[in-house]
């Protein structure tokens, strides 16, 4: 009798969605990442993949799917990693229903993740946020749309799957203006508003068709946006932008790009890591410290608190043409 199909089945039924509660994003991405898996061993097993048992998937085969995809298909080390917490999410739950595969279970959840290197966040410089914030069309609705869209990422720092799911009577623009958000974690998170993010949204407000219950932000015709809807325009008025500042050209902008955008502010405006975690929803302080070490002119500034009393503060700088062109080498 298979154990892999009952187990696969009850896994998101019951503990993902009935005991765990995991959010629509959480069980697509588990789907598909477990969907792989199953496809990838039915290429090199003869039996189908109803029939299969748990004992079918060891670690040698998991591996060897991790490396597939990694190498031959070209997922990120990150990417890769992400697969390996469903697998390893499946197999703990096979443990305590399939103790007579203990031994197998336990070589899968043995499989290590890929350390990788951290690059910096890349985030937009104020000029390079009036540019991008410019690129909409506000003489037609979808611009105006797309710029009260941008503004309140750039401001509030919310995730993409937030900004999709908002809703109008998530905005309010009383005493002490904020929009109220269910997070990742389903963590309700409460953000303020600057005056003139409350401004755009409140013409945006009057325009907007449909009740106040419905989605903040939709097509024309009343339908929900997609992440890759919302990733194509902005790619589009990225490359409006670049027209009035080059710089843009030089980086890959994102929906998270914003998110670092907003995160960047209010560090250079002195505020406290623990707020600005806060702020962004993250579960830990731990998580924001990458904004630290993005931030080259905070580095500067505490080395200038550090510099010997007689010694002028700021970067080192070669005395003439030659050094200079022979230290940039």
């Amino acid at each position: 009798m298979s154990t892999l199909t009952p187990t696969l089945q009850t896994f998101f039924t019951d503990r993902l969605v009935r005991q765990r509660q995991a959010s629509p994003h959480a069980v697509a991405a588990y789907r598909d990442a477990l969907r792989l898996l199953v496809r990838f061993s039915t290429e090199r097993l003869t039996t189908e993949a109803s029939k299969r048992d748990i004992g079918d998937l060891d670690a040698s085969r998991i591996s060897a799917f991790l490396d597939d995809r990694e190498h031959d298909r070209g997922n990120s080390i990150r990417t890769r990693n992400a697969r390996l917490v469903a697998i390893r999410s499946l197999f703990r739950y096979a443990a305590l229903r399939h103790p007579e595969h203990a031994a197998v279970i336990a070589r899968v959840l043995a499989i290590p993740p890929k350390r990788f290197e951290r690059r910096l966040v890349t985030f937009l410089t104020e000029p390079e946020v009036e540019a991008l914030l410019a690129a909409p069309d506000r003489t037609t609705w979808t611009g105006r749309r797309d710029h009260t869209r941008l503004a309140l990422a750039v401001q509030t720092g919310l995730r993409a799957s937030e900004l999709i799911g908002l809703r109008a009577t998530d905005v309010h623009l009383g005493v002490g203006p904020h929009i109220s958000c269910l997070g990742k974690g389903r963590k309700q998170r409460i953000t303020p508003l600057t005056t003139s993010v409350v401004a755009v949204l409140r013409i945006w407000l009057c325009e907007r068709v449909g009740p106040a219950g419905d989605r903040l932000f939709t097509t024309r015709t009343g339908r929900m946006l997609s992440r890759d809807a919302l990733e194509r325009r902005l790619a589009i008025y990225v490359a409006t932008a670049v027209r009035a500042c080059p710089s843009l050209r030089e980086k890959k902008i994102t929906l998270q790009v914003l998110r670092h955008t907003s995160a960047m502010r209010l560090l250079h405006a002195g505020v406290d890591i623990s707020v600005i975690a806060l702020w962004l929803g993250h579960e830990q302080v731990e998580t924001t410290q990458i904004y630290l070490h993005a931030d080259l002119a905070l580095k500067e500034l505490a080395l200038a608190r550090t510099t010997p009393v007689n010694t002028s503060p700021g970067r080192s700088r070669p005395p003439d043409a030659l050094l200079a062109f022979l230290e940039a080498l």
